[in-house]
């Protein structure tokens, strides 16, 4: 029956991205973007929300909502789904990434985000052309916007050892704004590279923001603290409240750690 279910969800939440892009590009590309990103983008995050409650079981609730600063800000969140890349958009006033180019030449998908003024960039880039992508990321901060950015870089399995990026605080350095980093365990219930999809409820945990301000290295060092600190907490809260939950091999071998009193955190540049 689970896997019926996650089927289904997956059937459903594909159509439900590609149906709505297309029946609703008409109005999309004719509203502004601000207005285009508040009435359509938000609530195709919300309809997903509802998918997986209703078919899945599938809950969650947002913490420390009090944290989010006004303006622009880094928001740094773990990353363990693709879960992680729209559910915080609907409490997000006007999010901006940084992307592949590739995905900016998607039909569609590429067009809408272009719409939003999403930040596109060449991977192996460097010298000038990350030089042109920095300018653009502080114009787009100055207008108030958020940029959001994954400190680990790509997707990691619950209770992981940690592997976070260096780049993050050269954006802090030259940004100046401050970072607020999101403790969450999404993956236990919708993990990657799985089809799968589990019933439970889970929470998103909005950190106290990291103000500007600080050496690099200091403000690596403490972010990758607070948030691992978090992370852990968190993940003991999720596995408590989720008892029939299914744990791989990473969480049950976080926990043991945890349970033993000896949680060193890693630090990977």
């Amino acid at each position: 029956m689970l896997a019926l279910r996650s089927l289904l969800f997956n059937l459903l939440f594909y159509a439900n991205l590609i149906v709505r892009m297309i029946v609703l590009s008409p109005i999309y590309f004719l509203l502004p973007r601000k207005r285009a990103y508040d009435s359509i983008v938000k609530a195709w995050a919300r309809s997903n929300h509802w998918l997986m409650r209703v078919i899945v079981g599938m809950t969650f609730e947002i913490e420390g909502l009090e944290n989010i600063p006004k303006g622009g800000y880094i928001l740094a969140p773990k990353h363990q789904s693709f879960w992680d890349t729209y559910a915080l958009l609907p409490v997000l006033d006007d999010p901006v990434y940084i992307l592949k180019r590739e995905l900016m030449a998607i039909p569609l998908f590429g067009w809408y985000a272009k719409k939003q003024r999403m930040i596109p960039v060449n991977r192996s880039a460097r010298g000038r052309e990350m030089l042109k992508v920095m300018k653009r990321t502080a114009e787009e901060m100055k207008s108030g916007r958020q940029l959001i950015i994954y400190p680990e870089g790509t997707r990691r399995p619950p209770g992981a050892e940690p592997d976070y990026k260096y780049g993050i605080a050269r954006l802090y350095r030259d940004l100046k704004v401050p970072v607020v980093p999101v403790a969450l365990h999404a993956g236990l219930f919708w993990p990657r590279r799985s089809l799968m999809r589990y019933p439970g409820h889970y929470k998103v945990r909005i950190l106290p923001p990291i103000a500007p301000g600080l050496d690099p290295d200091t403000f690596f060092a403490r972010l990758i603290e607070e948030l691992e600190a978090a992370s852990d907490a968190l993940l003991v809260d999720m596995v408590k409240d989720n008892p029939g939950l299914e744990l791989p091999e990473t969480v049950k071998a976080r926990l043991a750690i945890l349970s033993a009193g000896n949680a060193p955190v890693q630090m990977s540049v």
